[in-house]
């Protein structure tokens, strides 16, 4: 039996688990959606379920576990995860004004990604590792 996490492509701090514990409280169930660069750079957008709504061309990166019933979706479009594919991103939060569509707006707070990249045990989890030598001469 295992006792190695699942690898996860989102991650989420203390802090900022707590907020979101205060916002659902606020406005029900949450979902964030990477914002791509536009209006707030490319801030972690939280909204309540069913205000944004994501399509074909988003990517589901990973649920989030803040300390709630249900976990979080994190979603990001289809053309900017082909540039993250191979980070890992932990949503954070520190003192500042959010962006104004995302619902920490108001609370004197904003939520931030930082990001690393992806281990070799994760590359080799999502399909993204290289192939070595010895694949290529199999094939």
């Amino acid at each position: 039996m295992s006792t190695e996490p699942t690898p996860s492509r989102v991650a989420v701090t203390d802090a900022a688990a707590a907020l979101l514990r205060t916002l659902t409280a606020q406005h029900g169930k949450l979902m964030f959606h990477q914002s791509g660069g536009c209006c707030d750079g490319s801030a972690p957008m939280c909204y309540p379920v069913g205000m944004f709504l994501t399509g074909p061309s988003d990517v589901l990166l990973g649920t989030i576990d803040a300390g709630l019933d249900d976990p979080i979706e994190v979603y990001m479009s289809e053309s900017q995860f082909e540039y993250w594919k191979y980070t890992h991103l932990t949503i954070d939060v520190v003192p500042g004004r959010g962006a104004g569509f995302s619902v920490e707006g108001p609370t004197g707070m904003r939520f931030l990604i930082r990001s690393r990249m992806l281990t070799d045990p994760e590359l080799v989890h999502f399909g993204l590792a290289p192939r070595t030598e010895s694949q290529t001469e199999s094939t």
